[in-house]
């Protein structure tokens, strides 16, 4: 049922573009497990994405979203590189180095700078904080 669902909204955005919003659980991140669950997301609908320039990846921990618990910039940057592993052994090598990997999930102005210097995270997908006025500080936390 998910494969097919995933598979037909994937194949009805090809058009125009599509975030992919992956994450575990909180049990599924204390018991060792998240590259196992984001495995299974992702590979619901590799088979069915023809061009990848058209998808971002948003890790998004269902633990982190609307929480105010974010993942320490070192989690964040060694579940992005994994994905990004992921897409070099199972899709190509090109895709992993050009496709957008960006963190979702409590993202805010105190927290963004340290998580934006992460190698692997590209941007962030901003939930609750995007109506605050700390979102300026977010947009513009890659500037020196």
């Amino acid at each position: 049922w998910y494969q097919r669902r995933v598979r037909e909204a994937v194949v009805s955005t090809q058009s125009t573009g599509v975030i992919a919003c992956i994450g575990e659980k909180a049990e599924d991140r204390k018991s060792g497990n998240t590259m196992n669950v984001c495995v299974e997301q992702l590979t619901a609908f590799k088979d069915n994405v023809s061009d990848w320039s058209k998808v971002v990846i948003a890790y998004e921990p269902v633990w982190a979203i609307g929480t105010g618990e974010v993942a320490t910039p070192e989690i964040a940057q060694e579940t992005h590189s994994q994905i990004r592993t992921w897409f070099s052994d199972n899709v190509s090598p090109d895709v992993a180095s050009s496709i957008r990997i960006i963190y979702g999930g409590s993202v805010n102005g105190k927290n963004c700078k340290n998580l934006c210097s992460q190698p692997d995270i590209d941007g962030f997908l901003v939930g609750g904080a995007s109506l605050k006025p700390e979102f300026v500080d977010i947009i513009n936390c890659n500037r020196e």
